[in-house]
């Protein structure tokens, strides 16, 4: 990789590392979720696009439980959507697997934009022997991208297996997290989800592909990629809620949908791909978030109601990054 391109992705990378909603991704300003995954977002793209004949398995879907009524959130699967609307253009392979209460919506969604027969979507499997049995894939991936997926926190276990921790920092979760709240998934308040959620840390734990997360807040699938004490002193209950799977490369972002529009956009970089001026289109966006909204229900994971905002982000700061990617791409023609 020349030393021009990788200024560049590192321009992608940095439109959507912005704390948008000051969820404490660099409280730390020398030791953070970004500065620890800074290298990541470039190795990320490159082993997508160099790789001979990708296939991308998208898990997403984070299910709000203060949400009325109780369901997903729009952050994750309209990202997924959009990341699979431009790998498509590039030939790349996509399909979605989620909880089963996003099913709806993203097919709605890729049948608006008339996308359902050239993205399988499924349910996340219940079953691990299923998962090893290869479900829920119609063809093989060879990368599994979780995006916005929560998963569980750590045990003494998994701090034992982090690079990094020593006996004083387990002792010290040992003390922080009691026995009887380890291991568990939640959402950034806290709030046990476990049971609201199928396991799809399973597809992580019972494959050797490689793992690109995407994630925002430190409780999902990927941040295990970040050790826990780091989290722990930047995130507001990050002791409790940080996830413990890691990935190989992770892209923190402000928003994870924006770490799906950067990879998107980094990958098309690499494959001298102009991505097509529909896909920056934000009254696209808004379209197909509205669709999907309706079909979900989809809620703002924020404000905890269905309407179609994300983050609860008004509709052009959410889609700022996005107009950014676009000037960025026009600079390089």
């Amino acid at each position: 990789m020349t030393e021009s391109t990788r200024q560049r992705l590192n321009a992608i990378r940095d439109v959507v590392q912005v704390d948008i909603g000051n969820r404490g991704l660099a409280r730390d300003p020398v030791e953070n979720l970004l500065t620890v995954t800074r290298d990541d977002f470039a190795v990320a793209c490159q082993r997508i696009a160099q790789h001979p004949a990708p296939r991308l398995g998208i898990i997403t879907g984070f299910t709000i439980p203060t949400a009325t009524p109780i369901a997903a959130e729009t952050d994750g699967p309209l990202g997924a959507i959009s990341l699979a609307r431009a790998c498509l253009e590039m030939g790349i392979g996509v399909e979605i697997v989620a909880d089963p209460n996003c099913e709806a919506a993203l097919r709605a969604g890729l049948m608006h934009l008339g996308l359902a027969d050239r993205v399988p979507v499924a349910n996340i499997p219940a079953d691990r022997e299923a998962i090893r049995a290869g479900a829920p894939w119609t063809i093989p991936p060879t990368h599994l991208i979780p995006l916005e997926r929560v998963g569980p926190g750590h045990t003494v276990e998994s701090l034992r297996a982090q690079p990094g921790n020593d006996l004083e920092m387990i002792a010290e979760f040992s003390r922080l997290v009691p026995e009887s709240e380890r291991g568990r998934c939640r959402s950034m308040r806290g709030i046990d989800v476990t049971d609201l959620v199928r396991p799809a840390h399973w597809l992580i734990e019972e494959s050797t592909l490689p793992v690109i997360g995407i994630g925002d807040g430190g409780n999902e699938i990927g941040m295990g990629r970040i050790g826990w004490d780091i989290i722990r002193r930047n995130i507001p209950r990050g002791e409790l809620v940080a996830c413990r799977v890691p990935a190989e490369q992770l892209i923190v972002a402000g928003v994870s949908n924006w770490g799906a529009w950067a990879l998107a956009a980094g990958i098309a970089l690499l494959r001298s791909h102009r991505l097509a001026d529909s896909w920056y289109n934000p009254q696209v966006e808004h379209d197909l978030l509205a669709v999907m909204v309706e079909a979900g229900p989809l809620v703002d994971g924020v404000i905890g109601k269905p309407q179609v905002t994300v983050d609860g982000l008004d509709w052009p700061t959410y889609v700022r990054p996005l107009q950014q990617l676009e000037a960025l791409q026009r600079a390089a023609v």
